[in-house]
């Protein structure tokens, strides 16, 4: 292809917690990608999907125990069924979009499965928290059942699960062959379903995947020239919130290395996003890896403002 590959991250803020915020928010996404192929490149999207997917976990669980004959729905189920209705509201409003533009391009949601290692350290101390605020009663259930929770309050319980590293993107080739086809594709939603191989099956994790990783393994993966991370500031700071805070233009993977290593970024929140850009960027020739808000993304592409790793 001669297009320049973009893989565009969208962070929360970009798809809203409930479903009418969604649909307002994936307006506001479907311009900034619609700026983006205009800038003539191919774009491929991931998203997050915490509020969404932990809606569904309790919607689904909540279901559940009115209803005994139903069973409860695992993670990666929920994981699932987030990218199918993200996916939905995010390609009809880029559709829309590139429509109004005067632009004939197709858009195509891929159900993005990512293959966890079931060693991986993040299962012995899981930290994303998920679902409904249960009471004590229900938080030892969930522990019977072997999952984890966490006190959030002195008579609030919320359940956590891990955070494991994707090593292995399994639609991968279906999303090339429709990039290279010149459509738009959204894929790994959420970092992706969750799943372990055992033989030839593929078997659902209670896991959530960050997203920014499995962004930066798809980026790297596609050989795309670009990813960018749209979150919510349009630079990212050292000494965030202190006297000598400053904000971050260009730099090169030593020096991004080097805020890492200092502790500059929280862990969960900027810290996945420079730890997917560095590696984006150290495994291809001529990469970057952008990290701003949606609002700056045409011009951030253009190198006029945002945090740069080249």
């Amino acid at each position: 292809m001669s297009e320049k590959i973009v893989v565009v991250a969208l962070g929360h803020r970009a798809l809203g917690t409930t479903l009418p915020e969604q649909q307002v928010a994936t307006k506001v996404a479907a311009k900034a990608i619609a700026d983006l192929v205009e800038e003539g490149t191919s774009v491929v999207i991931s998203h997050s999907n915490g509020p969404q997917v932990g809606m569904i976990h309790t919607a689904m669980n909540e279901f559940g125990k009115a209803h005994p004959d139903y069973t409860f729905a695992p993670m990666s189920v929920c994981s699932a069924m987030s990218q199918g209705y993200i996916g939905y509201d995010l390609q009809n409003a880029i559709r829309t979009e590139l429509i109004s533009r005067g632009i004939y391009k197709p858009v195509a949601t891929v159900l993005t499965q990512v293959v966890i290692d079931p060693y991986d350290d993040a299962f012995a101390e899981p930290e994303k928290i998920i679902g409904r605020v249960l009471n004590e009663e229900e938080a030892e259930a969930e522990e019977e059942k072997g999952n984890f929770v966490t006190k959030i309050s002195d008579n609030g319980y919320r359940r956590i699960v891990a955070a494991p590293k994707p090593q292995k993107i399994i639609e991968l080739e279906t999303i090339r062959t429709l990039v290279d086809a010149g459509q738009i594709v959204i894929a790994a939603g959420g970092g992706g379903i969750p799943v372990m191989e055992q033989g030839v099956r593929l078997h659902g994790a209670s896991a959530i995947i960050e997203k920014d990783l499995t962004s930066g393994l798809l980026a790297e993966q596609l050989n795309a020239d670009t990813l960018m991370i749209l979150t919510s500031v349009e630079k990212v700071s050292l000494n965030l919130g202190q006297n000598n805070e400053e904000f971050l233009d260009e730099m090169d993977t030593e020096e991004a290395k080097k805020h890492i290593a200092d502790n500059q970024f929280a862990p969960g929140s900027m810290l996945p996003k420079f730890e997917a850009g560095v590696s984006f960027v150290e495994k291809g020739e001529g990469r970057r890896t952008i990290i701003t808000d949606i609002a700056h993304a045409k011009d951030a592409y253009r190198g006029k403002t945002g945090t740069i790793i080249k």
